[in-house]
């Protein structure tokens, strides 16, 4: 895993790394994975007077990569635009709960293992926005973190049956951390904002409020623990009544089903006895399949991440959990 550090203007930090990767010869978006067709390029048009409203900032950073690599700022939008609203091979879990100790969000990151070299820590800084800790597969976007004021945020990606103009499942992360103080900002942010991918968003800040948050282009639901379940809980398909006619049951979901009843069922088992290992536990698959993948078949758990917002403390396995053991990190100051 990369470990990177972005400070001064979004501008200033996108041009710095992204002149650095020219440098050492990596040139960004030639990944055959993630190739820029026409359908795409069109629908990151639609998508650029929303971020030219609501997140300016944001343009700024990937006009400063694009620079620094001395390529096309279209193409590299349309790449990181289109993002989680067409195909797109990644996989999660993640949860959230609290006890008398711990504030706990926890998730799982399961990827390609063909790409693995590229992901990133990152810890930006950046002039005007708040601060923050997070985990990509995509830089600029994120897909869990945590912020200075104790708020953490994890992406379960849903694959897209509709999608429309607006920010994708990434840049929704990235706009939270940089933008919002606790969970009840967040919700108000999501509210506001035009959503283009599908996903669900589990929200945990210090105060202990926790909340998922499945939402696409046309719906959201929001779900808060309960006297029945004092937890949420998220893979790659929606459980609401309200959302679930919008889930793509044709396609490989990596056992999302599996993942999402193992998770359930230890976190049901020991509702009292929520605790920071019970999560490690259930992220390293002692309580059933979790991130037991076939590596030879290029799929993998990549990280594992616990955000502890009470106590503001961050723990990762850079890699499958199973094998790596977590890890404080104790480099982002609250």
């Amino acid at each position: 895993m990369y470990h990177t550090r972005h400070k001064g203007t979004h501008y200033e930090a996108g041009y710095k790394w992204g002149n650095l990767l020219f440098h050492n010869g990596n040139i960004i978006s030639n990944q055959p994975t993630f190739s820029i067709t026409k359908e795409r390029n069109e629908f990151s048009k639609a998508c650029l007077p929303i971020y030219q409203k609501y997140y300016p900032e944001i343009l700024e950073e990937i006009r400063g990569i694009a620079d620094g690599q001395r390529r096309s700022f279209e193409d590299l939008f349309t790449f990181l635009s289109s993002m989680y609203c067409f195909e797109f091979t990644n996989h999660c879990t993640c949860f959230a709960f609290k006890d008398k100790n711990n504030i706990i969000l926890a998730r799982n990151s399961d990827f390609l293992v063909s790409l693995e070299k590229l992901y990133m820590n990152c810890i930006y800084k950046l002039n005007e926005v708040y601060s923050f800790n997070g985990n990509t597969t995509a830089f600029v976007q994120m897909e869990d973190g945590i912020n200075e004021h104790g708020l953490a945020i994890g992406l379960t990606f849903v694959y897209p049956k509709i999608r429309g103009a607006g920010f994708n499942a990434g840049m929704l992360v990235r706009y939270l951390l940089e933008k919002c103080k606790n969970t009840k900002e967040a919700i108000k942010h999501l509210k506001m904002l035009p959503i283009a991918s599908q996903q669900v968003l589990i929200i945990a800040d210090s105060y202990g409020d926790i909340a998922s948050v499945e939402c696409n282009n046309e719906k959201m639901h929001i779900v808060h623990p309960s006297k029945e379940n004092d937890f949420v809980l998220a893979t790659n398909d929606f459980y609401s009544d309200e959302m679930k006619q919008y889930n793509n049951l044709s396609i490989d979901d990596w056992k999302s089903n599996e993942r999402y009843q193992v998770a359930y069922s230890a976190l049901q088992q020991n509702k009292n006895r929520l605790s920071l290992n019970l999560a490690k536990n259930i992220l390293c698959g002692k309580y059933g399949f979790m991130c037991q993948y076939d590596r030879k078949k290029d799929a993998d758990t990549v990280w594992s991440v616990i955000y502890d917002t009470r106590n503001k403390k961050i723990y990762r396995a850079e890699g499958n959990p199973s094998r790596r053991a977590f890890k404080e990190d104790c480099r982002f100051k609250f």
